[in-house]
């Protein structure tokens, strides 16, 4: 997704005392640590794969039973309208930070995030990029998470958010776009029943994604002596990769001729020192293109005979 700034307020404002109301009738054994230990950083799961309490990303996602005790937090996302990733009431304590950071992960390439602030105060500021703001309660906020982003709670009370992951839709882009434009927002739809993902990832990425990918981390890749090469070592793996889609497709027995791509690409780029070439938002190319790519393009088959992908 791509914004017009870094931080952009949509169009559309819910009733944050309602939603503080039942983040605080939560008990706090609901509150679990950030996965990545982070002081101060908490989290409430409300979308999770199967509802069980896991910091999971993929397969079937499904209601918690403490997204089930927030009707007015289920009410908030039907009327948002769209179809539901991983999804948390996120808490970071007074004092406490989210240390600068980019998300490179594939999941939040194709995700974009949703924040509607509860419980917060003016000292919480959330930077991205060369901008900060404090987003006041009950708004609603998405923001460019592939570049560099932190939050800070200077003030002595915990500030909580609603953290929506989604892949778009629609309705989604109606409010972007509102939000972009200046423009009046869509009318107010009736809450929808919610829905959920049933597919992260495809157990072998298409050719098409692929190049879509690749063409998203050369728009920036900042210039370097060394670009041109890089970018025809990318133009032949995304050729041999097509090649083996027409022959394979998503087959298993596809998997060593796609393995052998991925390896020769980390290979050339490691010798050449192409994937030192720095993008703007400060990561190598080549993490980037492990974590969109290369470490998700042909994943191991679990038992049941699905991809599986390990996120932090």
């Amino acid at each position: 997704m791509r914004l017009n700034q870094p931080l952009l307020k949509l169009p559309k404002a819910f009733d944050a005392d309602r939603l503080a109301a039942e983040v605080r009738a939560l008990p706090a054994t609901a509150w679990l640590p950030h996965p990545g230990n982070y002081p101060g950083n908490d989290a409430v799961l409300l979308v999770t794969p199967e509802g069980q309490m896991t910091n999971g990303f993929t397969g079937q996602m499904a209601a918690t039973d403490h997204l089930h005790a927030c009707p007015y937090v289920m009410e908030v996302m039907g009327e948002i309208g769209a179809v539901w990733g991983r999804s948390r009431l996120m808490g970071l304590g007074p004092g406490a930070v989210v240390p600068p950071h980019v998300d490179v992960n594939y999941h939040w390439r194709t995700h974009t995030r949703i924040h509607v602030p509860i419980i917060t105060n003016p000292q919480v500021r959330f930077t991205v990029g060369e901008q900060s703001v404090h987003m006041a309660p009950g708004e609603c906020w998405v923001f460019d998470s592939f570049q560099m982003h932190n939050v800070r709670n200077g003030g002595t009370e915990k500030r909580v958010h609603l953290v929506l992951d989604t892949v778009e839709g629609e309705e989604i882009w109606d409010l972007i776009d509102a939000a972009n434009n200046g423009t009046a927002p869509p009318p107010t739809r009736p809450p929808r029943p919610l829905r959920f993902e049933t597919v992260d990832m495809h157990k072998i990425m298409s050719p098409w994604e692929v190049r879509c990918h690749i063409a998203f981390l050369i728009d920036y890749v900042l210039p370097n002596p060394r670009l041109e090469a890089v970018l025809n070592r990318l133009d032949r793996f995304a050729a041999a990769w097509s090649s083996a889609w027409s022959e394979y497709e998503g087959s298993p027995a596809g998997l060593p001729e796609y393995r052998r791509l991925i390896a020769a690409l980390r290979q050339d780029l490691m010798a050449s020192g192409g994937g030192n070439l720095p993008l703007q938002n400060q990561v190598p190319l080549a993490r980037a293109l492990g974590e969109l790519i290369l470490d998700v393009a042909a994943p191991d088959p679990a038992p049941g005979g699905t991809a599986v992908r390990l996120a932090s």
